[in-house]
């Protein structure tokens, strides 16, 4: 038998393009420099995957500032000093504030698509920032004229817009980043703030048919950036029942950085429904040590126990640079993970398939 296996998304930009980007910002470069700067960034990125074999491949989200920020490149209406996101090693996140209506996104995953399929010979899969993370760009005092019940009817129009136009352009896949999950039970340990983001979710996925969500996937993890994360400490057990509500036909479920991996397997077994597929995350984004095809191999053997092979495929627990100014794992070791994800996985397809 075979099993599937997809990345996350976000692959270290080359140090050329980090370098680009820092002499536009100065000036030392014009947009055109730097647009070829990124062109050639993402055709490498593809050509590399497709060299490991990578059955689905990324763009490495190369030319995005950062995976949640995307659709607000260029917006007018947006401070800077918006919710402040801690990690567990002492540095932050902001996140921007919106200061006006009506919201719209300035860029669409399906921009970013077109690019990557034109490198491609193997099927591109599409990231999208889930609609709960961009409701935190509302402020709490609120903005005058324009509520908050507007505001979440804008942003569910403009995420859906978003999702239709990586759909419409052929993406083999789309994942809905949703490493925010985890981050509300942090910040109301209740459950209130996670059930609202759920809510939205499902608003906008309840837009789509059913053969359409089998193509739209969640994916969650503790936040790794600059290898620390934001909510690790969290009981993933208390996540995961909400999580498998959301309308979604595949779910990317961050694992090998779990200590308790058995735990969080039962769990997966208890509230996935059965036409859910459920991708493992098999290795490690924010450990430097690369993993050996055995280890990913093994990690899949023990998953098989306990989700039926059928609805099971493998992943990487979280993108490597989800920040593009996040340098703490190099490009090289990001492929070598890569490289020993799709390997150990075709070990454990053979052994199953025994």
């Amino acid at each position: 038998m075979s099993l599937p296996t997809e990345p996350i998304g976000s692959i270290p930009r080359p140090p050329a393009l980090l370098a680009g980007i820092a002499d536009h910002a100065a000036g030392r470069i014009g947009r055109d420099a730097l647009d070829a700067l990124y062109d050639e960034a993402v055709r490498d990125t593809i050509a590399t995957f497709e060299s490991l074999g990578s059955p689905v491949v990324t763009d490495g989200e190369q030319r995005k500032p950062s995976f949640v920020t995307y659709p607000l490149e260029g917006l007018g209406g947006i401070a800077p000093d918006g919710a402040v996101i801690p990690f567990a090693d002492g540095h932050t996140r902001q996140l921007p504030r919106l200061t006006e209506g009506p919201f719209r996104y300035a860029a669409r995953s399906g921009d970013y698509l077109r690019v990557a399929r034109r490198h491609a010979t193997a099927p591109v899969k599409q990231a999208v920032i889930a609609p709960s993370a961009l409701s935190l760009l509302y402020p709490s005092d609120g903005i005058p004229g324009y509520d908050r019940e507007a505001f979440l009817d804008d942003l569910a129009d403009e995420a859906e817009a978003d999702i239709r136009s990586a759909l419409d352009g052929g993406a083999h896949a789309v994942q809905m980043d949703f490493t925010e999950g985890r981050l509300a039970l942090k910040l109301d340990p209740s459950g209130g703030v996670l059930r609202s983001f759920v809510a939205l979710n499902n608003r906008v996925l309840a837009r789509f048919t059913d053969t359409a969500r089998a193509r739209i996937g969640v994916h969650t993890c503790p936040g790794g950036d600059q290898d620390s994360t934001h909510s690790l400490d969290v009981d993933y057990a208390a996540l995961l029942p909400s999580l498998f509500e959301m309308r979604a036909g595949v779910f990317y479920l961050q694992l090998a950085s779990e200590p308790d991996q058995d735990r969080v397997l039962a769990a997966i077994t208890a509230h996935a429904r059965p036409d859910q597929r459920v991708f493992i995350g098999v290795t490690d984004p924010v450990d430097p040590v690369v993993e050996t095809a055995e280890q990913v191999r093994d990690r899949v053997l023990k998953a098989a126990e306990h989700i039926p092979p059928e609805r099971l495929g493998t992943c990487d627990d979280c993108g490597f640079a989800p920040f593009g100014d996040d340098t703490s794992t190099s490009r090289d070791t990001a492929f070598a993970k890569v490289r020993a994800r799709i390997a150990g996985t075709r070990l454990a397809a053979e052994r199953l398939g025994a």
